[in-house]
C-alpha cells in the first residue's frame, strides 16, 4: 500500500506547523505496507475510532457503525458486532462482510442498517477507505433543519461545498436502495447530512472519517448555538475554499485524530486484544 499524500498538501501541512526542533519528523499516515499490514492498521484505527466514539457519547443503544474496506478484497469491509457498545469493542471484536450480505469473519451478527447503507456507501466511492455513521445529539438535531452546514467558523470550512444532503428519509434503513440512495446524495463529497437522522462522512483512511464525523458534529453543535443566538456572518466564498483546502484534506483529517488516537490508546490496554 502506498501513500496518498500528494506534495502540495504535504507542503500545507508543513506550513501550519511553527518552530519545532531539527530533528522532529511530522507523523504522517504509514506507506509502503503489505496488505497484512495495511489490513491490521485499518482494523486497529477502527477499533479505536469506536472507543473515541463512545467516549464523545456518540453511541446510541444498538445505533451507529464506522466500517474499513479490506485493502486485499475492496468488495468487503470491516465493521463492529450488532448489539456491542462502542466503549467495549477491541480489535478481535470486528467482523467482516462482503457487498452482498455474507459474513466472512466473526462470532457475532452485523446491524443491518449498517449493512444496507455502508455497502452502497463504500460501492458508490471506491476511493473511500471509511465510512462513519452515528446518532450523535447534534447531528441529529440539525439534520431536522434540513440545511447543509454554513461557512461560519474555520473548522466547518472543511465542509464548505464537499457535503452533501440527503432530504428523502423513509425510517430505519432495511434495504440496500435506500443505502445506494444515500451513496448518489454523498457524491464525491466527504459527508453527507441525512435529514432526520444524522450525519454520514468518509475518508480516505479511518482516522479521517472519523475525525470528519467528530468535527462535523461539533460543527453542527455551533451553528445550533449561533442561530439560536442571532444571525451568523458567513465566511466569504475565496477565503472559506482556502481554508477547506488546508483543514479539509485526507492528510489533515489523519493528522487530526492523531492526539485522540493517542489518548485512547494509552487508555485503552485491551484495545488491540
Amino acid at each position: 500500500m502506498t501513500s496518498t499524500v500528494t506534495p502540495d498538501v504535504l507542503e500545507m501541512v508543513r506550513a501550519s506547523i511553527g518552530p519545532a526542533p531539527d530533528d522532529f519528523e511530522l507523523p504522517l499516515p504509514p506507506v509502503n505496507l503489505t496488505v497484512e499490514e495495511e489490513r491490521e492498521h485499518r482494523k486497529r484505527e477502527l477499533a479505536a475510532a469506536f472507543r473515541v466514539f463512545g467516549k464523545l457519547g456518540f453511541s446510541e443503544g444498538v445505533a451507529g457503525h464506522i466500517t474499513a474496506r479490506d485493502p486485499e478484497h475492496p468488495d468487503t469491509f470491516w465493521v463492529n458486532p450488532f448489539g456491542m457498545s462502542f466503549n467495549q469493542i477491541k480489535v478481535s471484536d470486528l467482523i467482516h462482510v462482503d457487498h452482498v450480505g455474507n459474513l466472512l469473519h466473526g462470532k457475532r451478527p452485523v446491524n443491518r442498517a449498517a449493512f444496507c447503507i455502508h455497502s452502497e456507501v463504500h460501492k458508490a466511492r471506491p476511493d473511500a477507505v471509511a465510512a462513519a455513521h452515528a446518532h450523535s445529539p447534534h447531528g441529529k438535531a440539525f439534520a431536522t433543519l434540513g440545511i447543509p452546514l454554513a461557512p461560519i467558523t474555520q473548522d466547518a470550512c472543511a465542509f464548505y461545498e464537499d457535503q452533501g444532503l440527503y432530504s428523502d428519509f423513509r425510517g430505519v434503513v432495511n434495504d440496500t436502495e435506500e443505502g445506494r440512495r444515500i451513496g448518489v446524495a454523498l457524491g464525491g463529497a466527504k459527508a453527507v447530512i441525512l435529514q432526520n437522522h444524522g450525519l454520514l462522512t468518509v475518508g480516505q483512511s479511518v482516522a479521517a472519517a472519523a475525525w470528519w464525523f467528530i468535527t462535523m458534529e461539533r460543527s453542527c453543535q455551533t451553528q445550533l448555538l449561533a442561530m439560536a443566538a442571532g444571525t451568523p456572518t458567513l465566511i466569504d466564498h475565496d477565503t472559506a475554499v482556502d481554508v477547506r483546502n488546508q483543514t479539509g484534506n485526507p492528510v489533515a483529517g489523519w493528522f487530526q485524530f492523531r492526539p485522540l488516537w493517542d489518548q485512547i490508546v494509552a487508555d485503552s490496554p485491551d484495545l488491540f486484544d
